[in-house]
């Protein structure tokens, strides 16, 4: 019977956390998964361990018993004990006082794990279980249709897009490092922070089970036009001094359209006109949109003439 090196088997350090337990099971089991490789006896075993692995490594008591027994297992082998002599209660009780272990009944077993346990030996010996089978044995006897159904995890993937795409909805193409390609629509209305599901494109179940879904993660860049403030949109324009005073209709494009914005006679500085229905779409309900806010600087003239300075100098004894 090996010794099964569930770090290695994952290509993670001893001290690696559950994050990155996690994603790297996710990625090995993408690639090794027999639905990807059908008929690949190699590829079938190979997911086994990856799984075995995971179950062990992502629960954090089978870890703390793994480490522990595990490695005591390991140097009781190198050391010329025979493996089948070694005894698992003994060294459970010896590794801590404090910790308390029993055997798990083969009826209890399959409660927890699912008939055949679909683990091997070595884990079998070290958490109980019923008769030994070896990954071959139970690839042979059709042991992936056997066992229970389990969902495939989700997946999260970040998305990047511009404000524009986010008013007027976008579609994407993503490839994973497996070589699966899928096109994904994103809806009008998206903001940071948004989540976009994308149904059955997680990890692949097994034994039957469904796959878990995508979910992209939206970050909607800034953009030099707009700010934006949940589904309103903010912008800034100019006007001269005869405008501002005089009145006028200054031309504003706004995200989706050019405005002929009407300025009243003695407009003062940085006053903020509302524009009702032209920010941007409501996610849940797209037919519906935020407002536009425009604020009004006004521009000073430069380089005046002479003239035009008598003329302001006339103006300002007036008053």
């Amino acid at each position: 019977m090996e010794y099964k090196d569930y770090y290695g088997i994952l290509g993670v350090d001893r001290q690696a956390d559950a994050k990155e337990i996690k994603k790297a099971y996710r990625k090995l089991a993408r690639k090794y998964h027999p639905d990807v490789n059908p008929g690949n006896r190699d590829a079938a075993v190979k997911f086994q361990d990856i799984n075995e692995a995971n179950e062990v490594l992502s629960d954090p008591a089978k870890r703390q018993h793994y480490d522990r027994l595990g490695s005591q297992w390991q140097q009781y082998q190198k050391s010329g004990g025979k493996p089948e002599d070694f005894n698992w209660g003994e060294r459970a009780a010896a590794g801590n006082q404090n910790y308390s272990y029993r055997t798990v009944s083969p009826e209890e077993f399959e409660e927890l794990f699912g008939a055949g346990g679909g683990f091997s030996d070595f884990f079998t010996n070290l958490f109980g279980g019923g008769r030994q089978q070896s990954p071959e044995d139970r690839v042979s006897q059709g042991f992936y249709h056997q066992e229970r159904p389990r969902n495939g995890e989700n997946l999260e993937h970040p998305l990047q897009m511009s404000l524009n795409e986010a008013f007027h909805g976008t579609k994407r193409s993503l490839q994973w490092e497996d070589g699966r390609k899928i096109d994904v629509k994103i809806p009008r209305g998206v903001k940071t922070g948004s989540r976009v599901r994308v149904k059955g494109q997680g990890v692949a179940g097994t034994g039957g089970g469904g796959s878990g879904d995508l979910y992209l993660t939206i970050e909607v860049l800034p953009d030099k036009r707009f700010l934006r403030d949940n589904d309103d949109l903010k912008t800034t324009v100019q006007a001269d001094l005869f405008t501002m005073l005089l009145g006028g209709k200054l031309s504003v494009s706004g995200i989706d359209r050019k405005i002929n914005l009407p300025i009243p006679a003695e407009t003062r500085n940085g006053r903020v006109f509302k524009l009702r229905g032209l920010g941007m779409p409501k996610i849940k309900h797209p037919d519906q949109r935020g407002d536009l806010y425009i604020t009004v600087e006004t521009v000073l003239p430069q380089k005046l003439t002479a003239k035009e300075k008598e003329l302001l100098k006339q103006w300002k004894s007036m008053h």
